[in-house]
């Protein structure tokens, strides 16, 4: 009977995750552009079959399989580009066939001059269609009959079209809330670490201790850095997106992208603390007991106010200058003095910096 139960809250478990995945923004989109996929390949193939009867309509589901991509503008532009690659792919193995004849080597002439012709700028991205292109037509024997060929074109223009057409009018991506979240889940690690820190310092600390706050720091900028390339990818995904007016989630980039700066700045600051520690640390150094005290509370009274979002800012900066005022006199020795205004100094600009970012956060999102 515990068997059975324990197995059913493992099972329950498994379930409730997968609910929990599937609510995130990003599984959902990309769920929908998989269905989108569906629909835009099976119509584009029904298209070309049944309303156009064309021949060997392959390439008209073949195109739009590829055209439904993750931003509308991306659609666009590399909706254009395979249409131009094919235009030149046919026109590739016409010329080859033409030349040669339809055999082997007609192929291989075309496939190079696909290949080559797939580094031009204008069509790189789409750049192998060319190539890809003239394999069909000429393994299919139409490159010498002029209706295929426009049968061909007209394929990947309908696969094209449709493509387009069901992923603008079918929910178009709009990721903005991925890289909102992004920003927040940077703010919680920054949080989490710094109660670490003061956690930790409670203690003799270790160089292994400092070793993984400053581990944790990379990791936070690695975070940082996927939210500037999810913030990227909103901007694009706001481009000729019809929901950038109707939808609640649509951000300011350009603050999403100042804000990731600053925040960038306020790991800086972190591990700057995380440094100045260990070379404490390094050279045995002895800490005033008053100082670890106060500063430890400092530091996960810091945590805490980075997890609140509308905790304020000043008191914790006048805490930080009172207590620097208050170990500045000559209790101290002069040779701690570099390593507790470090600190001091530190905390200071991590409190103003994340205060900054706390209040323009709730200006994230675009009137």
């Amino acid at each position: 009977m515990e068997r059975e139960t324990g197995a059913g809250g493992r099972a329950r478990h498994r379930w409730r995750s997968l609910v929990a995945a599937a609510r995130r923004p990003d599984v959902q989109t990309e769920l929908v552009q998989i269905v989108k996929t569906v629909v835009a390949t099976v119509l584009a193939f029904w298209l070309a079959t049944d309303v156009f009867d064309l021949a060997q309509a392959f390439l008209a589901a073949w195109v739009a399989l590829l055209t439904v991509h993750a931003t509308v503008y991306r659609t666009f532009w590399r909706g254009a580009q395979s249409v131009i690659a094919a235009g030149v792919g046919i026109l590739v193995s016409f010329g080859a066939v033409q030349l040669l004849g339809i055999g082997m080597l007609s192929l291989a002439v075309a496939v190079l001059a696909g290949l080559l012709i797939a580094k031009t700028p204008l069509i790189r991205q789409e750049g192998v269609t060319v190539a890809t292109t003239a394999v069909f037509v000429i393994t299919a024997g139409s490159a010498d009959q002029e209706v295929l060929l426009l049968h061909r074109f007209l394929d990947t223009a309908i696969g094209v079209a449709v493509g387009l057409l069901v992923n603008v009018v079918i929910r178009p991506p709009l990721d903005d809330r991925v890289a909102e979240g992004a920003i927040d889940e940077a703010l919680a690690s920054l949080s989490d670490l710094l109660r670490r820190i003061g956690d930790d310092f409670e203690r003799p600390v270790s160089m292994e201790e400092v070793g993984r706050w400053l581990e944790e720091t990379r990791a936070i900028d690695a975070a940082v850095d996927r939210a500037e390339g999810q913030l990227s990818f909103a901007r694009e995904s706001q481009w000729a997106n019809p929901r950038r007016r109707r939808s609640p989630w649509t951000i300011d980039v350009d603050l999403g992208a100042q804000l990731l700066d600053r925040l960038e700045d306020g790991v800086a600051h972190v591990r700057a603390i995380a440094r100045a520690v260990a070379e404490a640390v390094e050279r045995e150094q002895e800490w005033d007991a008053e100082f670890r005290r106060r500063w430890t509370a400092l530091v996960v009274e810091v945590g805490a106010w980075v997890a609140e979002p509308d905790a304020a800012t000043e008191p914790l900066l006048e805490e930080i200058g009172e207590l620097t005022r208050a170990l500045s006199g000559d209790a101290l020795p002069e040779l701690h003095w570099p390593v507790y205004g470090a600190l001091l100094t530190a905390l200071g600009n991590v409190v103003g910096i994340l205060g900054e970012i706390k209040v323009r956060r709730d200006q994230l999102a675009a009137p």
